[in-house]
């Protein structure tokens, strides 16, 4: 078996310990304490004045978009003064702090300096104020004009022997604007290698919702939570991930709604909620939000799903009518294969993949039964697992039973993470692209784009290692901690000639690089966007397709900061000179005359600039929302799945990776995950008690975890047990942490996401001398 080296420490964290200390897990989210953790996030970054003037346009009408979650805000009054979340709040923080890396500052730390910091290190450092330089060979990065930049990043690029020896990332950061010059850019530059963060979290939900239904988006609006009758949450931790919505959570539950819960964790914002924004939320007297907890085996959601349907099916045999079968008649095909194939499948196993005991899962099917108004609601635990797909599409065929598509309080709803990563692929920003949008965009600009797929992630990382990349373009994001297999991608990235990360802070990405490399310092939302004649807005596009403005309210702390907008015109510019006629200058003249152009060929934006006016923005059509589909026979499809079953060997576990509490993604805000009582360690893992005996370990003992898949093994070292309510041969790690572990062969189905919450690992004592 070949050993993992780590031949790059550089792209992991320290295996340094920090310093665990452990309190009792929490029984309600957010309260005072969140109300504390926001204002002193901010505060500290930033100062009272201009912190408080953040926090005044966060989320608000005519104010800027949070850079964190895609959860949608309310469309009519927001909450005044406070319409963020604790994790929101520290987003901005980050983003809007005085601390500047400039000249002197890359000057005095080297690239290897840098590498020995914890992200969570990194990220305090500051933003990065002007654009910067590696040679090839050099230990340090240096200053680089924005002229000299482009015109490097041209000279590689119209250098390549083709287009596609070239791929170009994109974060969920990214706004409506960019994004779309982004995707022109890159196809008038002749290549679809367009990998994006969506390849590695919802792609699983786009095709299975558009397999299913027609459109790969969820169908609900935040109006119909407050309809529901029952919300079903799988694989999702909101008090941590998403935490606004706990909030329309607590309206649903007062309105009468029934909360189920499923997921391997009891998560403190599944359980209950002390809303901060009312005074008895801020005195810890919140609500209990779960009617039913289901803590279901890692990827035993399927199971569980068609034990519910068998439950389902059996009442309708009955006297009572549970099932629509007016909807079911009049909307859907593949009905009667799937209530046989259902049949066939063995209840006792169902309950056994599961882990669920039969009497919660009757309580389940109990709910449900004379209820229609269902909105299901899901995230990384259901779509990271390699027959996600085919779970997904599960979880429609519950809703089709019960009707629950199509009407008020009822639907799909795929809880986004990034705050625009739904608005980059409507955009665009897509390595598998429509023909119809292709066509659209050639029937415009009158060139042929590319018309063969491109790249996704993995298939990126796997043409670096083969020596068939040459160039890699980030918009944004981290690329290297937040996919899979760090070893073998930092070995792909170091292979390239040339990496370029466009970026607000410094992340890892930008120590493990090409042969040369850029950092280019990119606004955010917060910051005043003066490019063209006046100050700019852009636009973001939320969880339920609601298009809302975003404007800066602060002075950017560098005068050498560009917009996104502004970086890709340039480069654009740059690389294809007036290839085309497309009129890269005009665009920086007024951000008006992109979306001009989006609205000719991305359906929906009609009138774009006159509809971005509207306090709150607007909805993109959504074909289910109206009740239909737009699948070939223009009715919604059953499908046929069969749960995976996991053979572990003796001493095997299943892991998957998970968030802390204290970071968004791969960054890093803190070092306490104080939801689940953890505090000052990131290096942890979390067992079952009869697990750590079983496999001769004791809660506290520090020990390596193992993945040999492939016949490669990877190491993750230095990590806590602790003893955890967990299903039995469960665990959960952090990630980026733990990303290592993750083999890049092994992804889902259909959409090739990498497969973060099932990976097979074992443990062995930690020996120091290692």
């Amino acid at each position: 078996m070949k050993k993992n080296k780590a031949e790059h420490p550089e792209a992991e964290n320290p295996e340094t310990l920090t310093g665990l200390k452990r309190s009792k897990i929490q029984k309600k989210a957010a309260g005072l304490k969140a109300v504390v953790s926001s204002l002193k996030s901010v505060y500290e970054e930033a100062g009272i004045v201009r912190g408080a003037k953040a926090l005044k346009n966060l989320n608000q009408k005519g104010g800027f978009d949070c850079p964190s979650c895609a959860w949608p805000d309310p469309d009519d009054e927001r909450a005044g003064y406070a319409e963020y979340c604790e994790n929101g709040a520290r987003a901005v923080a980050e983003e809007i702090t005085l601390k500047k890396l400039d000249a002197d500052f890359f000057k005095k730390h080297s690239i290897s300096e840098m590498a020995a910091w914890s992200d969570f290190e990194m990220g305090k450092k500051g933003r990065i104020a002007i654009p910067v330089y590696r040679a090839a060979g050099a230990s340090h990065y240096a200053p680089i004009s924005w002229d000299d930049a482009f015109t490097l990043i041209a000279n590689h690029l119209n250098h390549l022997e083709h287009p596609d020896r070239a791929a170009f990332y994109t974060s969920g950061r990214t706004s409506n604007e960019a994004a779309y010059l982004y995707q022109l850019f890159v196809r008038a530059f002749g290549t679809n290698n367009l990998p994006d963060c969506s390849n590695m979290c919802h792609e699983s939900s786009g095709v299975a919702l558009g397999e299913s239904l027609g459109i790969g988006k969820g169908s609900v609006t935040l109006e119909d939570f407050y309809e529901a009758e029952v919300i079903m949450i799988l694989g999702q931790n909101p008090g941590t991930n998403h935490p606004r919505m706990l909030t329309a959570l607590q309206k649903a539950k007062a309105n009468g709604a029934k909360i189920i819960a499923i997921n391997p964790l009891p998560e403190t914002g599944l359980i209950g909620f002390n809303n901060p924004q009312q005074m008895l939320g801020m005195l810890g007297y919140g609500v209990e939000l779960t009617d039913l907890f289901m803590p279901v085996k890692i990827n035993g959601d399927m199971a569980l799903l068609q034990a519910i349907e068998k439950e389902l099916v059996q009442m309708d045999a009955g006297s009572a009518q549970v099932l629509d079968h007016t909807f079911i008649q009049e909307n859907t095909l593949g009905f009667n294969g799937f209530k046989e194939h259902l049949a066939k499948l063995d209840y006792n196993e169902l309950v056994n993949l599961s882990g669920i005991d039969s009497e919660l899962i009757k309580q389940a099917a109990s709910i449900l039964k004379d209820k229609s108004k269902i909105i299901v609601c899901w995230a990384m635990g259901l779509t990271q697992h390699k027959n996600a797909v085919d779970t997904i599409k599960e979880v429609v065929n519950l809703l089709l039973l019960k009707g629950s598509i199509g009407k008020p309080g009822a639907g799909t709803c795929p809880v986004r993470g990034h705050s625009n990563v739904q608005g980059d692929r409507t955009m665009g920003i897509n390595e598998k692209p429509p023909q119809a949008f292709l066509n659209s965009l050639e029937k415009f600009y009158k060139f042929t784009p590319p018309q063969h797929h491109g790249l996704d992630v993995v298939e990126a990382i796997k043409a670096m290692n083969e020596g068939k990349l040459d160039v890699f373009i980030a918009l944004g994001g981290n690329f290297l901690s937040a996919t899979p297999d760090t070893q073998f991608t930092a070995e792909g990235l170091t292979k390239c000639k040339l990496t370029v990360q466009i970026s607000t802070k410094l992340n890892r990405s930008h120590l493990v690089t090409g042969n040369e490399a850029l950092i280019l310092p990119c606004l955010g939302r917060s910051d005043i966007d003066s490019t063209g004649t006046e100050a700019q807005h852009v636009s973001c596009e939320n969880s339920m397709g609601v298009v809302q403005s975003s404007k800066g309210s602060l002075e950017p702390i560098s005068p050498e900061m560009l917009s996104e907008p502004a970086i890709v015109c340039r480069l654009a510019k740059a690389t294809l000179g007036n290839k085309y006629g497309i009129k890269w200058d005009k665009y920086l003249e007024h951000y008006d005359h992109i979306r001009n152009e989006i609205e000719q060929v991305i359906p929906g934006f009609e009138n774009y600039n006159e509809r971005l006016k509207t306090p709150g923005g607007f909805y993109l059509p959504n074909c289910n929302r109206d009740g239909s589909f737009n699948t070939s026979s223009k009715k919604a499809h059953f499908q046929i799945s069969t749960p995976l079953k996991t053979e572990l060997n003796p001493g095997e576990l299943m892991m998957m990776t998970i968030r802390s509490h204290d970071q968004f993604n791969t960054t890093i805000y803190g070092l306490d995950d104080r939801y689940r009582g953890i505090h000052n360690e990131r290096r942890v893992i979390l067992m079952n008690k009869a697990d750590i005996s079983r496999l001769g370990f004791q809660d506290g003992q520090l020990v390596d975890l193992i993945n040999e898949s492939g016949g490669k093994m990877r190491i993750a070292r230095k990590f806590i047990i602790i003893d955890y309510p967990i299903p039995a041969n469960c665990s959960a790690t952090y990630f980026p942490e733990t990303n290592v572990l993750v083999p890049i062969d092994s992804v889902a189905e259909k959409s090739n996401t990498p497969v973060s919450k099932l990976v097979i690992i074992r443990l062995q004592k930690h020996d120091i001398q290692t």
